[in-house]
């Protein structure tokens, strides 16, 4: 099904009924609304468009699924074993542009684009006033430069440059005066929001809204990404060194017994039963109330259940035997009413960025005592790595176990050159998934990825 541009960027959607309290503004999960740039008229109708970005961020077809599906079926991690076969396209390495998970996430993601791109253009002008005050006026532009951040991260990494939209869309043809950006420039356009975000913010803890310290936390991942070691463990330093923060363990005190906003999470999204996601019917049995059509491949299984690789990860896997038959289950995502977190970033992950950056440094010894952080909370002895590249092999390896059924495999191959060793990628131009084929019909300027048409 082909979707008009106009659709794709939400651009009539109903505002809210529920308006945010400002003095409970920091500690309200945020609820199910959303608006339009027609609405942003006050304080009030600020916060709740604030939300509706939130909201688009949490559906199911950017992290509550389907953008996640993009890359857990292009790893080697996790597989989709359902009736819809056209997902082995990802698996394959070999996705056409028609695949309609592609128009699915590309449209959410600009969706994001388009009400920060509102909140951005209306919030600045708006009057303060006594239950509207300066400090909320700042923290709303923030979240709106953070979400739009990580919005185009997440456009960059998945398809390369794109097209940088910085104002509100209201037609077709205001999309199609656009170019697509290369990816450093697009990853320019990352840093620059992400550093006017830090600059809004509150230096608060929220692990469900962005603050300054979750702005932190993606300037280190895009400088992991950007190969910028200094900075990478620059900004990972200052989620480690926060006592706020914290490698609970077992493992799986982050995420079991319907735990939420652990002192292990730096940023999830919050689903409740009135804003749900998918994740746990697709990962779960049908004796548990899903359909099981994502599941560990039996490489990842073998690993986390091996006491010398997984430790206490092997609780991530669940086993069923039915009629004499033994298959794997994921244990993220199991809350039947759809509640399960998006786990977006970890403390975990900073120990390990800042590993990685330590060690490309030449700062061996400092990168393994991150390692052997995560490793300890895994139930692990200290890693036997000892050169630079055992050591970054160790951390590869110890990604792949401690974010198994995570959004993290993917990126991690293709953002290090290791895919093609790994996966077997002979062609490089499929470590960029294609252009949905439903925009290149909508924007005659946008242009298709090489190797694909």
């Amino acid at each position: 099904m082909k979707t008009s541009k106009i659709t794709i960027f939400g651009l009539s959607i109903l505002l809210g009924s529920t308006l945010f309290s400002c003095k409970k503004f920091l500690e309200v999960k945020p609820r199910d609304a959303v608006s339009d740039e027609q609405t942003i008229v006050d304080g009030n109708s600020a916060q709740t468009a604030v939300r509706g970005i939130y909201n688009t961020l949490e559906s199911n077809d950017y992290y509550g699924n389907t953008f996640q599906t993009l890359g857990f079926f292009s790893g080697d991690n996790i597989q989709y074993v359902g009736s819809q076969t056209v997902n082995q396209q990802l698996t394959n390495h070999a996705v056409v542009s028609d695949l309609a998970a592609l128009n699915t996430a590309w449209g959410a993601i600009y969706n994001v684009i388009n009400r920060s791109n509102n909140v951005l253009a209306k919030v600045p002008g708006l009057p303060v006033s006594a239950t509207f005050n300066q400090a909320l006026k700042d923290q709303l532009i923030g979240e709106a430069y953070f979400l739009r951040a990580l919005a185009y991260f997440d456009l960059a990494r998945t398809w390369g440059g794109v097209q940088l939209i910085l104002t509100p869309t209201g037609s077709p043809t205001d999309q199609t005066k656009k170019s697509r950006s290369t990816l450093t420039e697009t990853y320019a356009q990352v840093l620059s929001d992400l550093t006017l975000a830090e600059g809004l913010l509150p230096a608060t803890t929220n692990r469900i809204r962005a603050t300054q310290k979750t702005a932190f936390a993606l300037h280190a991942r895009l400088s992991l990404y950007q190969k910028d070691w200094q900075n990478a463990e620059f900004y990972a330093s200052k989620l480690i060194g926060d006592s706020n923060y914290a490698l609970i363990a077992p493992y799986n005190a982050f995420f079991a017994n319907n735990v939420t906003a652990s002192r292990e999470s730096v940023f999830e999204l919050y689903y409740n039963t009135n804003v749900t996601n998918s994740q746990g019917y697709n990962w779960q049995p049908s004796t548990n109330g899903g359909v099981g059509w994502i599941t560990p491949t039996s490489t990842i299984v073998t690993l986390l259940t091996s006491p010398a690789i997984g430790g206490n990860r092997s609780t991530l896997i669940q086993t069923v035997t039915s009629a004499g038959v033994t298959r794997y289950y994921g244990n993220l995502y199991y809350r039947t009413a759809g509640t399960d977190p998006a786990f977006l970033i970890r403390l975990a992950e900073l120990y390990l960025i800042r590993a990685e950056a330590r060690a490309e440094k030449e700062n061996l010894t400092g990168s393994a005592d991150d390692l052997n952080a995560v490793r300890f909370r895994a139930g692990l002895g200290i890693t036997d790595a000892k050169t630079k590249d055992q050591l970054l092999l160790a951390i590869e390896n110890e990604n792949r176990v401690e974010f198994a059924l995570e959004n993290h495999r993917w990126y991690d191959l293709v953002r290090t050159g290791r895919a093609g060793t790994v996966l077997g990628i002979t062609d490089n131009n499929k470590l960029l998934l294609p252009i949905p084929y439903a925009q290149l019909l909508i924007d005659t300027n946008l242009k298709q990825n090489p190797g694909y048409n």
